[in-house]
């Protein structure tokens, strides 16, 4: 037995070190299999972890913003409305909460809290306590936030998920301070309502900046931190003020408030003053959305970044620095509003008289049918229907039906009940209006309103709607004759003209026949409007003469050389006429507008800058000979209201101008500092005024400038004078005193009624 015994722990001691061996063996065999294998579920799970290049420049949608003329913005264009800021723009009881609040050992950890962690740890898992707090760092939110999408999916992919986020929050401890942590963070965190970011924040809740916050302010943005939509203070008020004063009794505790700011500030109410963030809300609505579909979009497309793609208005954080004043810009909107609200009062009651209202008497049915037609396929309501592949049988009867709607009133909105088909119908009663102002002498537009009301009625009437000018478009004629050296005190006689264009006499009528017969200087003809007058100039130097020297001034549109350009039958904008007729009190020289002076980059480097262009069009002499002519127009013309209503005595030069059927009212007018000018009808020209007296431009279109100056003039901050226009230099050698040579008629109407006596017609 024993040798058994023996033998048999004498074998077995003999096979050990043969299984050790081939233990080793397969140990060292399948070693590098499994080596290879863990590094491919490694790379598998780690992949998406951000490298060092994504750490120190991550991506970020950024938001475009509009600055004004005094560096205040006017708004933004964003996919996602945050506006990055530095540390020293944020509020230091922002810092001071959130650090508090969030993560209270910040300063002493490198991106993972071990006293957080064991206490979670311990109390949570092995305790089963779910009051223990999170374990998360201020750094392992803004790894999520930022670099990472979370995965809780499951208990696995939960603590996957938090080990990335530990190896990420490592990563930024090495590659930031903690003051530019905490400031991505915040200029991360999306608080809802299009604020994303503490300075849209601050904007969007309490209108305010990120670095004038109140205590319970930056308490209250703090607290959403934690959940934005739970802790939401319009959707969910209490809990947004019970989650605050959590975060007050944070900042107590950590000696950032004292005991009786707590008592006292977590008894204030929330005191929210809400404004969210839309395109469609904010100053200079139309100059905006010109800027973002028209400008913007090309000059985005011929500008490429550091990458070779092209910039992105919504994200890539330009900032567009333009040339609308604010002041003046609000003064330009209230001017619209409070005359636009006016006339259209006065013009519903006597839609009130007409059959086919809001039309005019002399459309008939059928083109009535066509005008609403149009519409309707021009509306969105359409658009989507055809989308989605209905017939237009289907089409119409949903346009025929009475749905639930808001339509736009100037008392404010309306809920009501009517077809899209009657809506249609409805918003064609409303007069439209377009203004526009800028300085002369750099060309830079201070205020751009293009419509009555942005939200309902989005077409800009400054840049984009081109109308019938009517006598606006003399100055031009006048301007030719003084280039050629006729004189302000010339007489030229006042009867019918005919000019023969294409074997053809074209003879044109006057307003009326009050001055008919006379000889009248060119100050008094310019003054009165008087169509024979312009014709005979027209005459003299022919269409095309007239249409090169309106293109000079910078008349883009289409102009036809035919003789009834002399009296505006041509469509210009707003945009054009201001710019062109600002050349006569620029001395001569015709001056681009401009509203945007350069575009930087978000790290502030300058892209592009903006310099006018311009040309010398008539000498100064003439220049000021215009001038001079204008003047009448307002001291003795069809423009006297300004002195009369308006109280406005100061050096104005000026043009009215009414096309047919009193479709479109203008005044174009210039100050040695400022040239504006205004356009009123309605969308479609068979909508108007029957009369003359309320449908001409020195009814529709003049006080909405007179009401700007007015309060311009009243803004001790603008500091826009009322000085005299600047003589040329050197000796004027033609005679500017024309009373000796005009019979004293006095003006045609008395400046003090409200309505002259007669218009200014085609």
């Amino acid at each position: 037995m024993a040798k058994k015994t023996d033998a048999g722990s004498s074998d077995k001691k003999g096979a050990n070190p043969h299984r050790r061996m081939l233990r080793w063996f397969w140990i060292i065999f399948l070693s590098p299999f499994a080596a290879l294998f863990l590094l491919i579920i490694g790379l598998i799970l780690f992949s998406d972890l951000p490298d060092v290049e994504e750490l120190q420049n991550p991506e970020s949608n950024q938001a475009t913003v509009i600055l004004s003329s005094d560096g205040s913005e006017v708004g933004r264009f964003y996919a996602e409305n945050r506006v990055n800021i530095h540390y020293n723009e944020i509020d230091k009881d922002v810092i001071n909460a959130l650090i508090a609040t969030e993560d209270v050992r910040f300063e002493e950890h490198s991106g993972i809290d071990k006293r957080s962690l064991g206490r979670v740890l311990f109390k949570s898992l092995l305790g089963g306590s779910r009051k223990s707090g999170g374990g998360s760092t201020i750094t392992q939110q803004l790894a999520k936030m930022q670099f990472h999408k979370a995965d809780y999916s499951s208990a696995v992919k939960r603590g996957l998920q938090k080990f990335k986020e530990w190896i990420i929050a490592v990563r930024l401890e090495r590659l930031y301070t903690k003051e530019e942590i905490l400031t991505l963070y915040l200029n991360k965190f999306d608080y809802t309502y299009n604020a994303v970011g503490i300075k849209s924040a601050a904007k969007v809740y309490f209108n305010t900046t990120a670095d004038s916050l109140k205590i319970e302010e930056a308490a209250m943005l703090v607290g959403m931190c934690q959940n934005p939509s739970l802790f939401n203070p319009i959707s969910r008020p209490d809990t947004a003020k019970y989650r605050r004063n959590v975060v007050l009794a944070q900042m107590r505790n950590a000696g950032h408030i004292t005991a009786a700011q707590y008592d006292s500030l977590s008894k204030t109410p929330l005191k929210v003053s809400f404004r969210p963030e839309s395109h469609k809300e904010g100053p200079a609505p139309y100059f905006r959305e010109y800027l973002r579909t028209n400008f913007m979009k090309k000059w985005c497309k011929e500008h490429l970044r550091p990458d070779n793609k092209p910039y992105d208005l919504y994200r890539d954080g330009l900032r567009i620095y333009t040339t609308i004043n604010p002041a003046m810009q609000k003064h330009a909107e209230a001017a619209v509003t409070e005359h636009m609200a006016d006339l259209q009062a006065r013009f519903d009651k006597t839609l009130k008289k007409k059959k086919n209202a809001p039309f005019s008497y002399r459309v008939n049915q059928k083109e009535i049918d066509q005008i609403l037609n149009s519409g309707m396929k021009r509306s969105e309501r359409y658009r989507k229907l055809k989308e989605a592949k209905a017939s237009e049988s289907e089409i119409k009867k949903s346009f025929n039906t009475k749905i639930k709607m808001t339509v736009f009133s100037w008392r404010g909105d309306i809920d009501t009940v009517m077809t899209p088909m009657d809506s249609i119908r409805y918003y064609k009663g409303f007069l439209q209006a377009g203004f526009m102002a800028m300085e002369p002498q750099t060309g830079y537009v201070r205020a751009w309103v293009g419509g009555i009301n942005f939200r309902h009625f989005q077409y800009d009437h400054v840049k984009e709607g081109r109308r019938q000018v009517g006598s606006t478009f003399k100055p031009f004629v006048y301007a030719l004759a003084i280039q050629e050296g006729w004189s302000p005190c010339d007489q030229i006689p006042n009867v019918r003209t005919c000019i023969d264009h294409n074997g053809r006499e074209w003879c044109p009528d006057n307003s009326d026949n009050k001055l008919n017969g006379q000889m009248l200087t060119l100050r008094k003809a310019l003054a009165n409007s008087v169509n024979f007058v312009t014709a005979y100039i027209m005459k003299q130097f022919g269409p095309q003469a007239v249409v090169s020297f309106a293109q000079s001034v910078g008349i883009t549109s289409p102009l036809d050389p035919v003789p009834s350009l002399c009296l505006g039958t041509a469509d210009i904008s707003v945009f054009e006429m201001v710019g062109a007729n600002s050349t006569f009190a620029n001395k001569g020289t015709w001056i681009e507008p401009t509203f945007i002076t350069r575009i930087e980059d978000k790290n502030g480097k300058v892209l592009e800058e903006f310099i006018p262009k311009s040309r010398e069009v008539l000498r100064e002499e003439k220049a000021y000979l215009m001038i001079n002519l204008m003047q009448g127009v307002v001291l003795s013309g069809t423009a006297g209201r300004l002195r009369g209503r308006y109280k406005l005595t100061n050096a104005i030069a000026g043009k009215t101008g009414t096309t047919q059927n009193n479709s479109d009212g203008w005044f174009i007018g210039l100050t040695p500092e400022l040239a504006a000018g205004a356009w009123v009808g309605a969308e479609d020209r068979s909508v108007h005024f029957d009369n003359t007296s309320e449908g001409q431009g020195a009814s529709m279109a003049l006080p909405i400038w007179g009401l700007f100056f007015q309060k311009v003039y009243a803004d001790k901050t603008l500091k826009v004078s009322k000085g005299e226009f600047p003589k040329p230099r050197g000796k004027i050698h033609l005679d500017l005193d024309c009373s000796k040579y005009e019979k004293d008629d006095g003006p045609i109407f008395d400046p003090g009624f409200d309505d002259p006596l007669f218009g200014d017609d085609l």
